[in-house]
């Protein structure tokens, strides 16, 4: 089992069990020096106490083992917005966001996810201010990504 891996089964438990996600591990080793990223997750964007919360949780977990040997430091963040959607609950956080999409016949989408069903979704496409619905199967799309928007005309 590679360091990677053994850092993610002592980990995800734990940072799960506090109802977070652990999303993913990274180790990099710039020069002598080991950076350990744990990428975190939750039901809704996570806070900077929810974040600091966690971050004890993990550091004290490795200060018990002896899976990374030597200094290195611990960084926890959250995903940012360009991470793709690969798990259910990445899109049923992201219901109301607006979606680039690309199929498995290469064809692409960017429209806004307004429902979330067991195995499609409904999308709405902006089209010159010409609304027009959607309704794509999950199992058919290939790659997906939440945009940044920053003003949305339905919000106060």
């Amino acid at each position: 089992m590679s360091l990677q891996d053994s850092l993610t089964t002592l980990l995800a438990p734990a940072v799960e069990n506090a109802g977070f996600f652990l999303e993913q591990v990274q180790i990099t080793n710039p020069g002598n020096h080991q950076i350990l990223t744990c990428i975190v997750d939750g039901p809704k964007p996570l806070s900077l106490d929810e974040v600091t919360v966690v971050s004890r949780l993990i550091s004290e977990l490795l200060d018990e083992t002896e899976l990374i040997e030597g200094a290195f430091t611990l960084e926890v963040s959250s995903p940012g917005v360009d991470r793709p959607l690969t798990q259910r609950r990445h899109w049923e956080k992201n219901v109301t966001r607006v979606i680039a999409m690309v199929m498995n016949d290469g064809s692409e989408l960017t429209a806004r996810l307004t429902e979330l069903r067991e195995s499609d979704a409904t999308f709405v496409e902006n089209i010159k201010g010409r609304m027009k619905t959607h309704t794509i199967v999950l199992a058919d799309i290939k790659k997906a990504q939440t945009q940044v928007e920053f003003s949305r005309k339905d919000e106060n």
